[in-house]
């Protein structure tokens, strides 16, 4: 495998041929492969960091993280493996990324995510509790889960 490189930026520091390779790769996995034809551009990519796992600059996997703004928690959506390069874990690396971008951006809040039903247990295995019923989204079965905020480290020798 070949080495892979992570980036995680806001949409206007993405070229456009990047920003293009992000909305490509979630609509032809969302919209497309998933035959779930829902408004994928949804107004809020520029509120958002964008998490890229690149392999020789190639977009292979992406995930879209909000820190804590209106509500209190960070929230990661929009988890996606190219298909061309599925069955290598790379949705575990992905996922470590971003929850470790979430704890660096947004220390002391959970995170929350929505997850596809049938992924429920890939998500319990970062530590992510269910939280609803199974609902649906764009027809397709979701859970709601959350993970705890990771405890927030002080200093020693700070009197308080």
């Amino acid at each position: 495998m070949s080495s892979l490189s992570v980036d995680i930026a806001r949409m206007d520091a993405l070229t456009a041929g990047e920003l293009y390779d992000v909305i490509k790769l979630r609509v032809d996995v969302f919209v497309v492969e998933q035959n779930c034809p829902y408004p994928e551009l949804d107004g809020k990519d520029a509120e958002a960091f964008h998490l890229r796992l690149l392999e020789a600059g190639k977009l292979v996997a992406y995930g879209r993280i909000f820190t804590p703004d209106r509500e209190p928690e960070a929230r990661i959506g929009r988890v996606v493996v190219a298909p061309s390069h599925r069955g290598r874990k790379l949705g575990e690396r992905l996922m470590r990324e971003a929850v470790s971008a979430c704890e660096r951006l947004a220390p002391g809040a959970p995170i929350v995510i929505s997850a596809q039903a049938h992924l429920e247990r890939f998500y319990k295995g970062f530590g992510f509790c269910t939280t609803t019923e199974p609902y649906l989204e764009d027809g397709i079965p979701h859970v709601g889960m959350t993970r705890d905020a990771a405890p927030l480290h002080t200093s020693r020798g700070n009197a308080s």
